[in-house]
């Protein structure tokens, strides 16, 4: 008995599968980028009429009154925090990132502890950092702050919920993000720089600031933006840990309290005596957290693009 002859690979098979799947994907693709547009529409939408010189730019002593509601005070607030922030955890980031790339020993138990506390870090709910930034930064560093270097003080100057606690929590919550960005690009950098520049006569830590840092900025700028990007929103972690309800003046140092855009949306949200009346503020104040957003993130591009563009030249 025959047996039966398979049938001969074609061609064609191979681009209906390759068809297949390329408009698969970009109907995926298509579907995120439509997603998106209709949530930027609607937001666009109903808060534009809200937006005026007033509001950007004024304060508020009523934030359910629509005429008289000013977001400044939420602008400076959250710009500061999310600086405050990228100054915190980048440094500590990109050092912990070159320690587990160029001196760590991958099958090394210390190793294997920082990358799975890295890691599990990455998955914890951003309620939880805000706690933590409550039990640790305020209740532990901040009183014993307080009992060192304000003893007998009536109110505390520490021990409270303020703009440098805020921040310290967003940086441990955006941590993993830039240790991921930076290991990533500097893994990318050919190792072959690395031998020449220690066959020049060059030490370990000289290779890695003069040779090998300067080629992954723009990949350790990529790690910040995301940072940015994530934490410019958040509320969660500032709950306890710096965001107020109302303040009358702007935060004049890292020990105040301070407004935030994404904590006054929960407020106008939530809290409102009239919801219907306060949604044309609502929508607004979106509008304003989505542009300051897109502000730093352009920022941090621009910068980034700046880098790589030296970069060629002195290539």
């Amino acid at each position: 008995m025959k047996a039966k002859a398979s049938r001969p690979f074609r061609a064609e098979d191979m681009d209906f599968a390759s068809s297949f799947f390329t408009g698969l994907t970009s109907l995926a693709t298509f579907l995120i980028i439509a997603t998106l547009a209709v949530i930027l529409l609607n937001v666009l939408i109903n808060g534009w009429a809200g937006l005026s010189p007033r509001f950007i730019t004024g304060g508020s002593q009523d934030m359910f009154d629509v005429k008289d509601a000013g977001v400044l005070p939420m602008i400076v607030g959250t710009a500061a925090r999310v600086i405050l922030m990228t100054i915190f955890v980048i440094p500590v980031g990109v050092i912990t990132a070159i320690y587990l790339t160029e001196y760590a020993h991958t099958t090394s138990p210390v190793t294997r502890v920082i990358r799975a506390a890295v890691n599990n870090l990455a998955g914890v709910p951003s309620i939880v950092f805000g706690l933590f930034g409550l039990g640790f930064f305020i209740n532990f560093v901040g009183q014993h702050m307080d009992a060192g270097m304000h003893p007998g003080a009536q109110n505390p100057v520490w021990g409270k919920p303020a703009l440098i606690w805020a921040s310290l929590t967003l940086a441990v919550m955006t941590l993993p993000v830039v240790i991921i960005a930076t290991e990533e690009s500097l893994r990318a950098i050919p190792q072959g720089l690395r031998e020449a520049s220690l066959a020049l006569g060059a030490t370990k830590l000289e290779t890695i600031f003069k040779i090998v840092l300067p080629q992954a900025m723009p990949g350790i700028m990529t790690g910040g933006i995301l940072a940015v990007s994530r934490a410019a929103g958040e509320v969660a972690p500032i709950l306890f840990t710096g965001a107020a309800y109302y303040m009358r003046d702007l935060p004049k140092s890292f020990t105040d309290q301070f407004m935030d855009l994404g904590y006054h949306i929960f407020i106008l949200s939530t809290q409102s005596p009239n919801v219907e009346k306060t949604k044309p503020i609502l929508y607004a104040t979106v509008v304003v957290l989505l542009f300051l957003t897109f502000a730093l993130n352009i920022v941090a591009i621009l910068i980034r693009a700046r880098m790589r563009k030296k970069l060629r030249l002195l290539t």
